[in-house]
């Protein structure tokens, strides 16, 4: 009788309990999107075409019941997401050559062929999109109403860049850029002429780079706090994330290991927080503890940035794919 009975409680168990439908009746596919405060906690993300619905009842970023939206996977490796002014998000499709424009109504839209395989980008104050475009190892500037570019910078002391990568500009105007090595199909070279992989400031009005930071494996991602004090800098082949002081004369200082973890792209919303992107997405509060992860439905997530009109919506590109979630949190100016 004991055996019965163990055997009949799981089943009347299995029989009562409730399977997750939508509106419609039907069921849907339950999976797990985000861990938070490395509790290991799941949350149910019912999913259906290409809309998803989390339950993110004690997340304090993700908004209640947000969707992770699939917005197009017709790419073949997406990167370097820039919110303008009015939240309309750009990024690059480097492998094809092209910048794509994601609009605050949701509409997207190709912005520029033949784009100098631009990468990592960032907008400056008057609007123009700055780019890392390293088909020619150059950074950018592009106007967005014309498409023309300005060549900023084409070397460092007369040698080739090894690929400028990720950009960020302080708000005086200053623009950072990391400049790792990696191996391009379209380049006739195949060893860079600069020793080591490094990080490069371009102070406002001059055309000359000034080198700021050399101790890297590979430095990758970077973005600066929106009151110009600290610039991050992820070395991705070393598995860690710094923190640097930015002088006043643009120079850094206080290199300190913010995390032990490397980064592709990068971003920060208006409470601090430091968004982590490859494997899915990691959210690191401001002492450098981690207080949420994001699944992402790709092998690689590249990069990440906060758009829409009050910049509480977060674009994501992942491999061939983009997406979009709606925060709680908004990203910063």
């Amino acid at each position: 009788m004991k055996n019965s009975i163990t055997i009949v409680i799981p089943f009347l168990l299995l029989i009562l309990w409730p399977v997750p439908v939508n509106a419609s009746g039907s069921s849907v596919e339950s999976i797990h999107i985000i861990s938070h405060k490395n509790k290991h906690r799941n949350f149910n993300l019912l999913k259906r075409r290409n809309k998803a619905v989390a339950d993110t009842t004690i997340s304090k970023l993700v908004a209640p019941n947000a969707a992770l939206k699939l917005v197009s996977n017709q790419f073949f490796f997406t990167e370097g997401p820039a919110v303008d002014k009015a939240g309309n998000v750009f990024f690059t499709d480097q492998p094809n050559n092209k910048i794509w424009k994601y609009d605050t109504n949701g509409k997207l839209s190709l912005f520029m062929n033949k784009s100098g395989r631009s990468n990592g980008m960032y907008f400056d104050k008057k609007g123009n999109l700055i780019s890392c475009a390293d088909e020619t190892n150059q950074l950018w500037s592009i106007d967005p109403s014309s498409g023309a570019h300005t060549i900023l910078v084409k070397n460092y002391q007369g040698q080739r860049l090894n690929g400028p990568n990720d950009v960020w500009l302080h708000p005086n105007g200053n623009i950072y850029i990391t400049d790792p090595y990696y191996q391009r199909d379209w380049w006739d070279r195949t060893k860079p002429d600069i020793k080591g992989e490094k990080v490069y400031c371009l102070p406002k009005g001059k055309k000359e780079l000034v080198m700021v930071a050399d101790s890297f494996v590979r430095p990758n991602g970077i973005i600066g706090t929106p009151d110009g004090k600290y610039l991050y800098v992820a070395d991705i082949n070393d598995k860690k994330t710094y923190r640097f002081t930015i002088q006043k004369d643009g120079s850094l200082k206080d290199q300190t290991v913010f995390i032990p973890q490397g980064s592709d792209g990068m971003t920060i919303d208006d409470k601090g927080n430091v968004y982590i992107s490859g494997n899915g997405i990691t959210v690191y509060n401001f002492k450098g503890e981690k207080i949420e992860h994001i699944n992402v439905p790709a092998k690689w997530t590249a990069n990440l940035c906060f758009g829409g009109k009050d910049r509480r919506e977060l674009f994501i590109t992942a491999s061939e794919s983009v997406y979009t979630l709606q925060m709680q949190v908004k990203g910063v100016k």
